[in-house]
């Protein structure tokens, strides 16, 4: 599952707001590449993000700024290099195939 976010406009910014580690705001998100209940990837202005935790929940999305908002509990917040970018793609893929 795919989510084209738009990107009009100069580069946006990016930021992560954790609130007591139940909500993520993250902001500058180009696309949502895919997303369970333990792992959102997205695809940021600033590269590949992974977040895992445990009954994740897109809690909001604002396509037109980029705005995503994930509610659950949170484990880890990542940024992918190449490597382990196209690993991520590779597993979602098959996985939703």
């Amino acid at each position: 599952m795919t989510q084209n976010i738009g990107n009009k406009g100069p580069i946006q910014e990016h930021d992560i707001v954790m609130r007591s580690r139940r909500t993520l705001e993250i902001t500058g998100v180009k696309q949502v590449e895919s997303f369970d209940n333990e792992e959102f990837l997205l695809e940021t202005v600033m590269g590949f993000l992974s977040v895992k935790g445990q009954n994740l929940q897109m809690k909001n999305l604002d396509v037109d700024k980029g705005i995503v908002s994930i509610k659950g509990k949170i484990f880890e917040i990542v940024y992918l290099d190449e490597h382990h970018t196209e690993k991520a793609k590779g597993f979602f893929s098959k996985l939703f195939k």
